[in-house]
């Protein structure tokens, strides 16, 4: 994507986190000024990536005392824009392990080992493309999220070798040429790796908890 239609789509979407968010702390008894709100926001996601890379589980309570014991009422739409970035960006999913006790456990996305959403995306078009996608589906896939080819990701500096290099190094994709492509033309296979960690029903359960949709709205999967 452009720099220009970057810009303009986070700006657009930053509106309207900011509406939602707003819309939903008016249920409170006052909203929270938007650099407390976001101030929040950004520590509570420092603090579960800190304790999903420990392996350790959480609650309320805690996250509450630490984070928001001056704002309670206005955890819950705190916490679940926090939990929908995590999923989203980070590939992580915070589940209640002892309902209704609210205690909290983080476990990847698709069970994938690899924290990331990009290989995410990538993995579910390959499932949607019959178990290989062509080069160009997959562009246009991460093209949604605002990542383009030939352009720097905010994490992954030199996005295509992360993509065709990285993740085929370490056993999550195949890319390859298609057979008799004259000119070459390439497509992407799951790896080793993903079809040990992942199966096709963990990717129709990502696809409908990130689209609200009824599963049988992908008969392909």
């Amino acid at each position: 994507m452009a720099s220009s239609q970057t810009g303009q789509s986070s700006e657009g979407s930053s509106r309207e986190d900011e509406l939602s968010l707003t819309s939903q702390d008016q249920e409170g008894s006052e909203s929270l000024p938007h650099v407390v709100l976001y101030d929040r926001i950004d520590a509570l996601v420092d603090f579960l990536l800190h304790k999903y890379r420990r392996k350790e589980l959480t609650s309320k309570a805690e996250m509450l005392h630490t984070f928001m014991k001056d704002y309670p009422e206005h955890f819950p739409p705190i916490f679940n824009k926090v939990s929908e970035c995590l999923y989203m960006v980070f590939g992580i999913d915070v589940k209640e392990v002892d309902p209704p006790g609210q205690i909290y456990v983080l476990v990847p996305v698709l069970g994938l080992t690899a924290k990331t959403g990009l290989l995410i995306m990538i993995i579910t078009a390959i499932f949607r493309k019959g178990n290989h996608a062509s080069e160009n589906v997959i562009w246009l896939a991460l093209n949604r999220m605002q990542v383009f080819d030939g352009s720097e990701h905010f994490i992954y500096v030199d996005l295509r070798k992360f993509i065709t290099e990285d993740l085929v190094q370490e056993g999550y994709l195949e890319y390859r040429q298609v057979p008799n492509s004259d000119p070459a033309l390439y497509e992407f296979l799951r790896g080793p790796r993903t079809r040990a960690e992942t199966s096709k029903m963990k990717v129709l359960d990502h696809l409908v908890k990130i689209n609200s949709r009824d599963p049988w709205s992908y008969p392909f999967l």
